[in-house]
């Protein structure tokens, strides 16, 4: 199933975000924790790409494996380090894997490669081969905060109508911690005339430790009341993970209620946090 049809379906969206192992002997881990998270009965489940495509092929696995459960997948597909060759062939792989929906993304130069000889340097690039290939559905990623790299939010997004006028169908956010960003996000794309959904990522940190690397990547802001939460129970595993599962099934909850549709929860490989927050949401989603 498209993704637009099911985040376009008159009822609430809730999907979760796993990740490939990144070696053989931990695949059946991964797999046996994406088979307890698709068991929830989420609206889909995207499947990331690793950095420079390095777990390409067990993505396709755990795609695979989420689709035959009857959970449709969403593939992340990233270029900055591939051909347009490599790239045909990999959806000519997924096209024949069945995948409909992929997410196009750039990708993190890795260290000490030369950018000014890559084929591909933008994900709109992506976004345009993937559409005159055919097929798939095609969505992209977006940063309420604006990319890191950007100068400017006006610069991002212009990029992201790039990004859309070469094909995109749909955005997920990078993680937020403040809802009022998304919003005030959401009114400046539609002041700019970009109208695809925009899908909500919300990312439940229940380890204090990974905080600053999250921001770091993402480049995201963190509001006083969380931090507050950080300080209080941080050094409490368990606290801070129900602390921050709590944080995060709050969010949702605003922005169901304010009218968005479609949550995407960056749960990772953690089918207990899954669950917590769907159960949290058990009757708003019925």
């Amino acid at each position: 199933m498209k993704i637009t049809d099911i985040i376009s379906a008159d009822k609430l969206s809730l999907s979760f975000e796993v990740f490939p192992p990144k070696t053989s002997d931990t695949f059946a881990s991964v797999e046996s924790a994406t088979g307890e998270i698709a068991a929830l009965r989420p609206s889909y489940m995207s499947v990331t790409y690793g950095a420079g495509g390095t777990t390409a092929g067990y993505t396709l696995e755990i795609a695979e494996h989420l689709a035959s459960l009857g959970t449709t997948p969403l593939f992340h597909l990233s270029c900055v380090s591939s051909t347009r060759g490599q790239i045909r062939d990999e959806l000519s792989k997924l096209r024949d894997s069945g995948i409909e929906n992929i997410l196009a993304l750039r990708g993190d130069i890795p260290e000490g490669m030369d950018p000014s000889g890559l084929e591909y340097h933008y994900a709109s690039e992506l976004t345009a081969d993937i559409k005159a290939f055919g097929g798939f559905c095609i969505g992209g990623a977006c940063y309420p905060e604006s990319h890191p790299e950007s100068k400017s939010s006006d610069e991002d997004i212009e990029n992201l109508r790039r990004k859309v006028d070469a094909g995109c169908e749909f955005l997920t956010t990078q993680m937020f911690f403040d809802n009022n960003i998304y919003y005030n996000f959401l009114y400046r794309l539609r002041e700019r005339g970009i109208g695809v959904p925009v899908i909500a990522g919300i990312m439940p940190v229940t380890n204090a430790s990974s905080i600053k690397r999250i921001c770091r990547i993402s480049g995201t802001a963190l509001p006083q009341r969380f931090v507050r939460i950080v300080e209080r129970f941080g050094s409490d595993p368990e606290a801070m993970k129900q602390a921050g599962i709590a944080y995060a099934t709050e969010q949702i909850i605003d922005l169901f209620a304010n009218g968005v549709r479609a949550v995407h929860v960056y749960s990772m490989n953690k089918p207990d946090v899954a669950r917590a927050i769907r159960d949290n949401l058990s009757e708003i989603l019925k």
